[in-house]
């Protein structure tokens, strides 16, 4: 018997997602953004860097504003107006308190209910290493959630007016390989891809596959990978994780 997954709780109004890069989101997981903006709901979006040490013959100075306005581009797609840059270096991210304070600062500024961030495992699944950033990103949003909620934790940030947020009730940990819930992306897997072939540059330098292509394969390549699990639907995958 295989398990099921679960349906994402529905019980919030703002979530904010946070993640290492442009396109972090974009590789499957933008279809659950698009779903939940159809219905009323808002989405920020949050990113430790512009993905300047992303396409390879690009320098960074060039790289950096090329692939934050794809990003926005794309953020848009799915309903999503709020898109935020840390400005940390691309590829050398470090967890520790720097980089905790600035997602602290962000959770309390934008009062979520949900927060949703990238697989922090080592893995993507037995076999396939994470990236250092996706992992110092996703741990560090994990612990800037309760961060967040202690006032003499940053104490400096309640002294800037960042007065703390406790109401974080889940963090969605998107592409996890321990995944136990999920959204129904059917009437959005267009959204998805148009999200993904935004990243117009950064696509085109992977492979030699038109974009549009390139994105419609890999959108619903990852919508059917757990589709079994629930309910036979195409769907985004979270590990769900309770706050409090």
């Amino acid at each position: 018997m295989i398990d099921q997954l679960q349906p994402m709780p529905t019980e919030w109004q703002r979530a904010l997602a946070i993640v290492a890069h442009p396109d972090d989101l974009e590789y499957g997981r933008s279809g659950a953004v698009a779903a939940w903006t159809a219905s009323g709901r808002e989405v920020a979006y949050l990113l430790a860097t512009r993905g300047e040490a992303g396409i390879d013959g690009v320098p960074p100075a060039e790289a950096a504003p090329l692939r934050e306005l794809e990003q926005r581009a794309s953020a848009a797609k799915v309903g999503v107006h709020s898109v935020e840059f840390l400005d940390h270096r691309d590829g050398v991210l470090e967890y520790g308190p720097a980089l905790r304070r600035d997602l602290c600062r962000a959770i309390r500024e934008h009062r979520p209910g949900l927060v949703i961030t990238l697989n922090h495992h080592d893995y993507w699944s037995p076999g396939s290493w994470n990236s250092a950033d996706h992992r110092a990103v996703g741990r560090a949003a994990l612990d800037a959630v309760a961060d967040a909620g202690n006032r003499w934790i940053f104490p400096e940030l309640v002294e800037q007016g960042c007065e703390p947020w406790q109401g974080v009730r889940w963090v969605g940990v998107a592409a996890s390989p321990h995944p136990t819930h999920a959204v129904d992306i059917t009437d959005h897997l267009a959204d998805g891809v148009a999200s993904l072939a935004a990243h117009e540059a950064y696509l085109a330098a992977l492979s030699g596959e038109p974009v549009e292509q390139q994105a419609r394969r890999i959108v619903e390549d990852f919508a059917r990978e757990h589709a079994a699990r629930f309910g036979g639907r195409p769907c985004v995958t979270f590990e769900l994780i309770g706050v409090g």
